[in-house]
């Protein structure tokens, strides 16, 4: 049972921040829509599908000169970005069949993957740079899902999401990797302070759960948290921007 666990975990990414960001958008995309149903479910398939597909191309491409004296390292992930990447478009077409518009939505996704190839190809995947450009396809799904649904563009939502998972990537920087960094830790806070700011313009309500996100990222880096802790807590501000967004628009 270890070896299938194993086998199926070099398949799922380990990127475990990503899920949230990857779903809480598209989600709250979906249920703010008139209509949710079974075309959503079969979207946030093919959606999955393909961030997954993508992580492994990325990964061949970082490996591949990374670890050049060691073809093996980069070739375990040429069979999963295949088989996923057939499973996304097995899951796709029948939605770009019946609606078009999908394939525009994918094509002004295109340029923010092939940023964040390019960051992986030159293995400078923690870039702050990346991790922002990352946030940007996936807060769009919001207005996708929604108009699947048979909504319109829902931008106020949409830029709530984006100033949020937006200031999670500096923040847990501060966390683990620039734990020590007072530079970035003045730039997360800040960074919070503005985005509340901007987050109350776009609905009094939001400036309750945009001061949580403050709080935390002045209170909580330096404290030695463990990254389980870390994670739980951006699933518990995840969790709660998901509530907010449903309940105030």
């Amino acid at each position: 049972m270890s070896r299938n666990r194993g086998r199926k975990a070099a398949w799922i990414p380990d990127q475990h921040g990503a899920w949230a960001m990857l779903t809480v958008p598209f989600l709250a995309g979906t249920f703010l829509s008139p209509r949710p149903g079974a075309q959503h479910a079969l979207l946030l398939t093919a959606w999955l599908l393909g961030y997954a597909a993508v992580f492994h191309a990325q990964q061949w491409l970082r490996l591949r000169r990374v670890a050049a004296r060691r073809p093996q390292v980069a070739r375990r992930h040429v069979r999963p970005a295949l088989v996923l990447g057939a499973a996304t478009a097995l899951a796709g077409i029948p939605l770009a069949v019946l609606h078009p518009w999908l394939l525009l939505a994918g094509a002004v996704a295109a340029p923010f993957v092939a940023v964040n190839s390019w960051f992986a190809r030159t293995n400078r995947e923690r870039a702050l740079v990346n991790g922002l450009v990352a946030v940007a396809p996936a807060c769009g799904m919001l207005p996708v899902a929604a108009r699947l649904g048979g909504g319109g563009l829902p931008w106020a939502p949409a830029a709530a999401c984006l100033l949020y998972f937006a200031g999670t990537v500096p923040y847990v920087k501060t966390m683990i990797r620039e734990r020590n960094s007072l530079t970035y830790y003045r730039g997360s806070v800040t960074y919070h302070a503005v985005a509340g700011a901007l987050a109350a313009c776009l609905s009094p309500w939001l400036a309750l759960p945009f001061a949580a996100y403050l709080a935390r990222a002045a209170a909580l880096p330096g404290r030695g948290l463990k990254v389980a802790v870390v994670g739980a807590v951006e699933i518990v501000g995840s969790a709660a921007l998901l509530a907010s967004l449903l309940l105030v628009f």
